[in-house]
């Protein structure tokens, strides 16, 4: 007898064409793990949905009215997990550096459709880092089926190459598959700061910091323009 499935995943589809929105929609109804919140079809929109709701995974079309889809998502500091939905080829390069989960082409066949939410699922499941966090002092990274323990005061700093974070530490590198975004919500505040999309840094680990760099452990890492507003030190 197949247990009953208990998880949920909060959908939200932005998507202006309504035969694409239909059929993600459908797509999405096939899946007992995923649960369509909302679908809009413009970025403002959206945004106030992201706002009012807790998303999971958010299904993009690139070419929406008024605000481009990346252009939305750049502007996003938390955003959900995002599978990126166009007709167009020359965006791939572009959603790779925003770590999109995945990049789907229309139209697009069920099957391709599954591999993407298979990665997604993946992300949030089997290498989510996340995530007892004791009394503070440390976290457990899940890594295959190993929990590793991280004391949050030997952390330097946390690197993101695409689907990939790397935490730097006093003992040496770990890494595990899962975007920054996901530790980052894990991570006291007071102690870390997200200075860039690709760099969360240990507060008390800053070396040399200016307008533009913050120096940590020897390495120079970029101030993210978009970050430099809620840098607070």
């Amino acid at each position: 007898m197949t247990p009953p499935v208990s998880k949920k995943y909060n959908c939200l589809i932005v998507e202006d064409e309504p035969i694409a929105a239909e059929i993600l929609e459908n797509f999405i109804s096939r899946d007992e793990e995923l649960h369509l919140v909302a679908k809009c079809s413009d970025a403002v929109y959206a945004g106030s949905l992201l706002n009012r709701y807790e998303i999971d995974l958010m299904f993009l079309d690139l070419h929406l009215p008024v605000v481009k889809g990346f252009d939305f998502l750049k502007k996003l500091k938390n955003p959900p997990l995002v599978i990126v939905t166009t007709a167009y080829h020359q965006y791939a390069v572009e959603g790779y550096e925003l770590d999109i989960v995945d990049y789907l082409m229309k139209p697009i066949p069920y099957d391709r459709f599954v591999k993407a939410v298979e990665k997604f699922k993946y992300l949030m499941n089997a290498e989510e880092a996340l995530l007892e966090a004791a009394d503070r002092e440390h976290i457990f990274i899940s890594s295959g089926k190993k929990q590793i323990k991280i004391i949050l005061h030997d952390i330097f700093f946390i690197e993101s190459l695409r689907e990939y974070i790397h935490v730097h530490t006093k003992s040496g590198t770990i890494t595990v598959k899962m975007p920054i975004s996901r530790i980052e919500e894990s991570l006291d505040p007071k102690m870390f700061v997200r200075i860039h999309k690709s760099y969360i840094v240990s507060r008390s680990k800053i070396e040399v910091r200016s307008a533009s760099m913050i120096q940590v452990n020897g390495k120079k890492l970029p101030i993210g323009r978009t970050y430099k507003p809620s840098i607070e030190f």
